[in-house]
């Protein structure tokens, strides 16, 4: 009866863990065909689980602040790459490359980018001919 039980234990551990894998959201709400450069002040640099945040505040056309939020990848990715918590602190004016949100929300998945020293660690290069 015991060794039942300890095989029944293991299947349920192993499906549950299977269903969170699962659970993770695609990069389908980012428009992949666009890449727009966006250049701002960072407000914001958030190192969290899952993903890490950038909030940068853009001007508009009017010299109004636009609020972005860029997505990136996890910081164990991130800090394989060379970045750290302190990568980038608020104030610090940027240029990000992003893949922009497909609704038209203020907001995108980080591709590339400079900052206030020069390419930002772990930045492939950028691209030729992109939108701003």
């Amino acid at each position: 009866m015991n060794r039942v039980l300890n095989r029944a234990s293991i299947a349920i551990a192993v499906l549950l863990t299977a269903s969170s894998a699962l659970a993770h959201h695609s990069f389908a709400m980012f428009d992949q065909s666009k890449t727009v450069t966006l250049q701002g002040a960072v407000k914001d640099f958030r190192w969290t689980n899952p993903h890490v945040f950038i909030e940068l505040l853009v001007k508009n056309e009017s010299g109004a602040d636009e609020e972005w939020s860029i997505e990136m990848t996890s910081p164990e990715h991130l800090s394989r790459a060379g970045w750290r918590p302190g990568t980038l602190k608020p104030g610090d004016q940027v240029t990000l490359n992003i893949h922009p949100m497909r609704e038209g929300v203020k907001g995108g998945q980080y591709l590339s980018g400079t900052g206030p020293s020069g390419p930002l660690l772990g930045s492939p290069p950028a691209q030729q001919g992109q939108e701003k």
